[in-house]
């Protein structure tokens, strides 16, 4: 749904408050609440963003994206610097097939 906020005099209402909000209009819990892509007119004052509401924590979990359920802290990110990942590609452009996929983190 799209979901717009009027907050004149305010600055942006932070999600946890839409989602709250949401909550007491639809009468479920703030944690199937997923709400995103807020942005802010110029000038301020209202702020119009997009916001889903699962029937169940399992629904939201199989259909929201990993970085979405990162963000509401359902999963947690890969901790991979990225000179480890380009030293994994360079590695892997030096084998054929399927070895690619049994090429590991280097020995130092």
């Amino acid at each position: 749904m799209i979901v717009d906020v009027l907050h004149p005099g305010r600055a942006t209402v932070s999600k946890t408050e839409i989602r709250d909000k949401l909550a007491r209009m639809y009468k479920t819990t703030s944690d199937v609440i997923f709400a995103f892509g807020f942005r802010t007119q110029f000038g301020g004052g209202k702020t119009t963003g997009f916001a889903l509401i699962y029937d169940s924590l399992d629904f939201a979990r199989k259909f929201e994206p990993k970085y979405r359920l990162i963000r509401h802290g359902y999963g947690e990110k890969k901790k991979v610097t990225r000179k480890q990942r380009k030293e994994r590609k360079n590695r892997q452009k030096k084998v054929r097939g399927i070895k690619k996929s049994k090429v590991g983190t280097g020995k130092k």
